[in-house]
């Protein structure tokens, strides 16, 4: 009987006596059934340990017993930070997890010592079939794929042993999550520009093969623009003919040159083509049509549309090969320097009677134009 076997046995025993006593003196017993009582209470400890120790047999465990015994086998194991490959060279996984296990049938002839080596390879070559095949952006996602794919017993490659894990974790080194960062950062930033530089190469190319491509379709595009306002269009007919001229670096048709209001295309438009490169007096360039056109257009100078306008035609002058006329344009009209395009020349100082753009980037009414 163990010691709290026994502590038991004796306060139950004091326990009945304190309650025999109590009904005795209640019931006023006779003093001979008082003799009789307490060597029954007395005895009573004494014979309960009789009974368990007889029950119990004679064999007992030692001290020296219980240090030999087998220790009881261990069924789990913690690995940490173990790499695994993914989908990109020199991208590993970092895998932290607890294995556990049970042996299946143990052999005399083939002995496993190390059963947690066999549960823990087992687990990895489960994981690592899984993660070669993923894209290393994505570790929280195939952390918990893992951690379903592991969640069941299954059995090692040797028969042993079935294994599992819980409690996975799937990082990447730190120096590769910030890697992976920037790419996606780049990704990103290429994607915009990618978008930009087709909308600004669709833009002109609208206005160049669509809006500006002759008169008549640059009268149409106006007209589409002032439906409400056929007069005013029909006033602009000299005005955008002068406009497609520039554009496609050709002289105004000559049914069209009295249109022209301006007062530097009066000459142009009323003096022989000898005369208008008479030595005093030079003939009016593509910028001079730009400038004239403009202005009856009501842009006046200093409106930031005026230089971005004049960015647009420039760059489908170069289209037709105009590249001198084109650098013209942009030196008359001083645009700011993230529209020149490449090889073109440095802006000089505008014409006193022209206005600049400002060193900013064209407003999203632009798109108007």
């Amino acid at each position: 009987m163990t010691t709290g076997c026994k502590a038991t046995t004796v306060f139950l025993t004091i326990l009945s006596g304190l309650l025999l006593t109590i009904l005795g003196l209640t019931q006023q017993w006779p003093t001979p059934v008082w003799a009789t009582l307490v060597p029954v209470l007395v005895a009573a400890p004494f014979v309960a340990f009789s009974i368990a120790a007889r029950r119990r047999g004679p064999a007992r465990i030692t001290f020296e017993e219980q240090l030999t015994a087998a220790p009881v086998e261990r069924t789990e194991h913690h690995v940490s930070r173990v790499a695994l490959p993914s989908n990109w060279a020199d991208y590993d996984f970092l895998i932290s997890a607890t294995v556990r296990w049970y042996s299946l049938r143990p052999s005399d002839d083939d002995p496993v010592l190390n059963p947690s080596g066999l549960a823990v390879e087992a687990v990895l070559d489960r994981a690592r079939a899984i993660t070669e095949l993923r894209d290393p952006t994505r570790a929280s996602l195939v952390q918990h794929e893992l951690s379903g794919a592991l969640s069941r017993m299954r059995p090692d490659s040797t028969g042993h042993l079935q294994a599992m894990a819980e409690n996975v974790t799937l990082t990447l080194q730190e120096h590769d999550q910030e890697r992976l960062d920037r790419l996606a950062g780049v990704r990103k930033d290429k994607a915009v520009w990618e978008h930009q530089r087709k909308y600004e190469q669709s833009k002109r190319k609208y206005l160049g093969e669509d809006v500006l491509k002759d008169t008549g379709s640059a009268v149409v595009w106006w007209l589409a623009k002032n439906d409400d306002h056929v007069e005013k269009t029909v006033a602009d007919l000299g005005l955008l003919a002068r406009l497609a001229s520039s554009a496609n670096d050709t002289e105004v048709p000559e049914r069209l040159r009295d249109l022209i209001p301006a007062p530097r295309g009066e000459q142009y438009a009323r003096e022989p083509l000898l005369e208008q490169y008479a030595p005093f007096e030079p003939a009016p360039t593509a910028a001079d049509h730009l400038s004239d056109a403009l202005n009856a257009m009501d842009f006046p100078e200093g409106d930031p549309r005026r230089g971005m306008l004049a960015k647009q035609v420039a760059d489908v002058i170069r289209t037709q090969d105009q590249h001198e006329t084109a650098d013209e344009v942009l030196r008359r009209f001083d645009p700011p320097a993230s529209f020149i395009p490449d090889g073109a020349e440095p802006p000089d100082s505008p014409d006193p009677g022209e206005g600049t753009m400002p060193g900013t980037r064209p407003r999203e009414e632009d798109d108007e134009l």
